[in-house]
This record gives C-alpha cells, structure tokens and sequence, in this order.
C-alpha cells in the first residue's frame, strides 16, 4: 500500500506538475503566466488546457513544463476543416517549455527557435511556428524585466514572501489562485488519489532492463551532441522522459558513462519510491 506522500500539496512549487496543471485551469493564470514569459500583453482566445501527464511521484522530480503542449502535428490537423488542402490556414503555433535547468547550456533565460534551414540559415519556413525553452537559471537578467525576473523565482519558491516583494499584479494573481488551490480539500484528495494511481503504475512500467536500454540510447545520443528535444524525437519517447535523464546525465558528460546514469536514476526514482509502499 502507498502510505503518505510525502510533499503535501501545499509545500507543491508552481514548478511541480501537479500544481501547475491546477493553477493553468484558471483562464486569468493561465493568460498571466504566458503574459509574462512571453513579456508581452497576451489575449486567449480559448479556454485553456494543460498537459494532464504527471511524474511517478510528485516531489521526486522538478518538471518540464510544457505550458503549449500539443503536438505540432496534431495541431496543425485540428485547426483544418475536414477536406481542406490550403495549409496556409494553419494559425500560428507556439510550443513553450519552462524547465528548472538549462537544456543548451548558453546560460539564458529564453531561447526562441523558429523554422529555418540549417544549411542555409536565411532561408526560413515562414510557418509561424515558435519553439520556446524557458530556463528559471539563466543569468542574463539584464535582457528581461523585473517581473519575468521575479517570475523565474517565483516558479521554484512559490511562496507567500515571494509574491508579497513583487510589484508584479499578474504573479499576485497567479499566487492566489495556488493559495486557493493548496486548502482545497477536494483538490488535496485528488492529488492524494493521483500520485497513489501513478504509484502503482510505475510498478507495471519499465521493466529494469528497459530502463536501462533507455538511458544507454539516451547516453549515446548525448554524445552526438543532441538535445533532449532530437533525442525524444528518435526515441518516440516523452520529452518529460528524455529531460529527467538528460540532466542526471550532465554530472557524467562528456563521456555520459550509461551505468552510473543508471545507478544515478535508480537511486533518484527507485530508492525513494520504494520507502513508501
């Protein structure tokens, strides 16, 4: 049986999954937050939707957030009537992915990449397609405001001290929806309930071997220099997946030795897993 959880919901940072999924189900936060990532007024049009997966366990492992989380191709289909050949009718998408590292290693805290062509870098899609990495790390503070400053702290200390020294109206409004969302009991049993749901999946998952087959592909593609996003798109694998391993694997680059990635996971995921059920 899982016991307890051992990250009550109202010790969650906006960070983690859970709390971020519940926060983004709110319009006016959901509007909020991509307002200030993107450092710009932005209107929804839409109701918002937020990526429904969660980690195994719910204090074990920071998230990749992924704040636009459909597949571009999916996207694309969905916005076509039935029978339509004009792609130029495809709105423009935006993927954006927030992460408490950094994915380049460049030390930024935004990185914005848009279709060109790798051997003729002047020529471009035109697609509209926007692909945003977010790093609550970086360290050129002098190119954003202070509010997306504040923001980056924000994500990993949401804390009543952090939104009381901002001036910022629109994390003021975010952390009251988390407050809202921390005394709820309704919400609390159902992060209860998720997280012993996961639990219990994860000993179904992966068998050891896979895992392990996992992270040496993973190490090997490292190697070659490519990032989480290349490598969760040779694998088929969720980026969620590929990140957790790609930043275990930093303390071992560049040789990314597989077996002490593997025993870095097992004793990340496995160990503290283990001592609640």
């Amino acid at each position: 049986m899982v016991n307890e959880v051992t990250t009550k919901l109202e010790e969650l940072n906006l960070v983690d999954k859970f709390l971020f999924d519940e926060t983004m189900e709110d319009r006016e936060a959901y509007q909020a937050l991509i307002s200030i990532v993107l450092e710009n007024e932005i209107e929804l049009l839409d109701k918002p939707q937020t990526e429904k997966e969660l980690r195994v366990s719910p204090q074990l492992r920071e998230i990749r957030l992924d704040v636009v989380s459909m597949d571009q191709a999916q996207l694309d289909v969905s916005l076509l009537e039935p029978g339509s050949s004009n792609f130029n009718l495809l709105n423009d998408s935006c993927f954006i992915l927030i992460a408490p590292f950094d994915i380049f290693g460049r030390n930024l805290y935004r990185y914005t990449f848009e279709g060109a062509c790798r051997e003729c870098p002047d020529l471009k899609l035109g697609d509209g397609a926007v692909r945003i990495f977010i790093n609550t790390r970086g360290t050129n503070r002098g190119d954003f405001s202070q509010e997306f400053l504040d923001f980056m702290g924000y994500l990993t200390e949401t804390t009543d001290a952090a939104a009381d020294s901002t001036k910022s109206s629109r994390i003021k409004l975010i952390h009251n929806k988390v407050k809202k969302i921390r005394i709820s009991e309704k919400i609390g049993v159902r992060y209860m309930q998720r997280w012993e749901e996961l639990a219990y999946a994860r000993q179904d998952g992966r068998t050891e071997g896979e895992e392990y087959k996992l992270i040496k592909m993973v190490c090997k593609k490292l190697g070659k220099n490519k990032t989480p996003e290349e490598i969760a798109e040779d694998l088929e694998e969720e980026i969620s997946t590929i990140v957790s391993i790609c930043e275990l694997a930093e303390e071992f680059a560049p040789e990314y030795d597989s077996e002490k990635v593997y025993d870095k996971y097992r004793v990340a995921f496995h160990g503290a897993f283990e001592s609640k059920i």
